[in-house]
C-alpha cells in the first residue's frame, strides 16, 4: 500500500526544516511510521573527505552502503545520469504510513507553504501552486482563502496534514 503524501514548500530560510522537524516528531509521538525526503538544489554531502566511504565514491563505486548496528545509508552517484523522478525516489522509501517532503515545489501532491519574515524570498507561493493547501507563517497572512497556521502551531498543523492525507492509524505495530 503506497503511504499517504505531504509536502512543505516554501523559499530558502521560510522555516521548512523546522516545521518538517516538527512535524516528524507528532506524527511518530502520535504513533505512525514516519519517512521524510529533503530536495536539495544544489550539490551536497552526507560523507567527510577522507571517510572510507568517502574514498570508495572517489575511486568510482557507483553506491556506497553505510552500515552499523544503529542505521544504514546508501549512497548513489549519479555521475552525469539525470536526477532521479519524484516517483523514483519514493518507491525507494521502506514502507511508512506518511512521507513528509521538504522542497519539491513543483510535485502535486498537498503542501504547506511555509513563510517567515526572514526567508530569502517573500513573495507567496500559494497563489500560483494549486497543491498548496495552507500557510504556516510567523506573521499575518491577509487575502488568502487557504488555512492559515502559526508556524510553531505544530499540533494544529499536525491534525490539518492527518486530516488533509486521510491518516487515521498506523499500518505498523509499535516498536
Amino acid at each position: 500500500m503506497t503511504p499517504k503524501i505531504f509536502g512543505i514548500s516554501g523559499w530558502k530560510n521560510s522555516g521548512k526544516t523546522g516545521l518538517a522537524v516538527r512535524l516528524v516528531e507528532e506524527l511518530t509521538r502520535r504513533g505512525f511510521r514516519v519517512s521524510t525526503i529533503k530536495h536539495a538544489h544544489h550539490d551536497f554531502d552526507i560523507d567527510r573527505v577522507g571517510a572510507d566511504s568517502y574514498r570508495h565514491r572517489q575511486a568510482g563505486a557507483h553506491e556506497v552502503a553505510l552500515v552499523s548496528g544503529t542505521r544504514y545509508a546508501i549512497m548513489h552517484e549519479l555521475r552525469g545520469a539525470p536526477e532521479p523522478s519524484f516517483e523514483e525516489i519514493v518507491a525507494r522509501i521502506a514502507p511508512c504510513d506518511i512521507i513528509i517532503i521538504e522542497g519539491y515545489k513543483r510535485e502535486p501532491v498537498p503542501k504547506i507553504e511555509a513563510r517567515r519574515r526572514e526567508a530569502q524570498n517573500t513573495q507567496p507561493l500559494a497563489p500560483n501552486d494549486p497543491h498548496i493547501v495552507a500557510i504556516a507563517a510567523d506573521h499575518t497572512v491577509d487575502n488568502s482563502s487557504l488555512p492559515v497556521f502559526d508556524l510553531d502551531d505544530t499540533i494544529a498543523i499536525a491534525d490539518f496534514v492527518q486530516k488533509t492525507t486521510g491518516l487515521t492509524e498506523s499500518r505498523f505495530p509499535p516498536r
